[in-house]
């Protein structure tokens, strides 16, 4: 696999994000083996950056990478976790005072049984806490060895200007997609006036840019996309016809949908790095043969033109946390 440099960190350019394997999906959590024999794939296919937090689960996800990097593979991998959505001081709702991230990455380093953390980041911006004593918390964190480099996630854009001026930030995570490119406009100008790189969480929609989703799919319960603005209503309708139009350039390009979106979003940069999720093995073998796909400039094009997709991509509430 090619590789690309996030800020001073190097990885390879397609990586494996892991909430799926214990959160927010239906299944989630129902095959940790299978989870395991994913990431370990995923490394003999040079995917090097595997995403994780202590959300996640809560603390499964960790535990269960922890699992994964037993016998050797420690060396491999970089780790990146994220802190900041549980209160570990008894607070109320997003905490990021230095307090908590003290007793959060204590956490982290013992569920994923290892010294230090290659990449951690804030979760999202805790309004309560100045973003300078966070971003001072972990540079101290960088001082003591328990974390290699630090990141951000969902900030906005002044946000990232004052995190930076304190300790250099090595990569921010936002959603980032075909149908997702909120981060254009003001966001992606800003990291690469500093020097900051992009990880794209969700770059294949949930799902919807794989092509797998038809007008009879129905999510379970404990699926949170069942309550996602973009699969419900209207919304899911408009958004079924998009994925169709992915669906046609894919089969243009002789390429599965997912192929497409992520070789697509590979062109946008040598400074992004999507992670696509997923807890099997053959997805996870799909996704990374993007690595090699190289699209036509009509292809690009007829990709660039893709409309938006409908609906916001988070629940109201956590659309609240994003961009502070």
């Amino acid at each position: 696999m090619k590789h690309v440099t996030l800020g001073g960190l190097t990885v390879g350019r397609i990586g494996l994000g892991m909430m799926g394997m214990s959160f927010a999906y239906g299944g989630a959590g129902s095959d940790d083996a299978e989870s395991i024999r994913t990431i370990h794939r995923a490394l003999d296919l040079g995917v090097t950056m595997i995403d994780t937090a202590e959300v996640y689960g809560p603390y499964t996800n960790e535990e269960l990478l922890g699992q994964a990097l037993k016998g050797g593979h420690r060396d491999r991998v970089v780790v990146a976790t994220k802190f900041g959505m549980i209160s570990h001081t008894g607070r109320d709702g997003l905490d990021s005072s230095p307090a908590n991230v003290r007793k959060a990455v204590e956490g982290s380093l013992r569920r994923l049984d290892i010294d230090h953390i290659d990449l951690y980041y804030q979760h999202r911006v805790d309004p309560q806490t100045p973003i300078e004593d966070t971003v001072g918390a972990l540079s101290d964190l960088v001082t003591e060895g328990k974390i290699a480099h630090i990141g951000l996630s969902e900030a906005g854009a002044a946000t990232i200007r004052r995190a930076h001026a304190v300790h250099p930030i090595t990569a921010f995570q936002t959603e980032y997609s075909l149908w997702t490119r909120d981060p254009e406009p003001e966001i992606l100008p800003v990291l690469r006036e500093l020097g900051i790189g992009l990880v794209a969480y969700s770059p294949l929609g949930r799902g919807w840019l794989t092509g797998a989703i038809t007008a009879d799919t129905r999510f379970e319960s404990t699926d949170f996309r069942a309550s996602n603005p973009r699969f419900t209503g209207a919304n899911f309708d408009h958004n079924l016809q998009l994925a169709h139009q992915v669906k046609q350039i894919a089969a243009d390009a002789g390429a599965t949908p997912a192929q497409v979106a992520l070789a697509w979003l590979l062109t946008r940069g040598d400074d992004i790095v999507p992670i696509p999720g997923t807890k099997r093995v053959v997805r996870l073998e799909e996704n990374t043969a993007a690595d090699a796909l190289v699209l036509t400039t009509e292809q690009t094009a007829r990709l660039d033109a893709l409309a938006e997709a409908a609906g916001d991509h988070h629940n109201e509430a956590q659309m609240k946390m994003i961009g502070l």
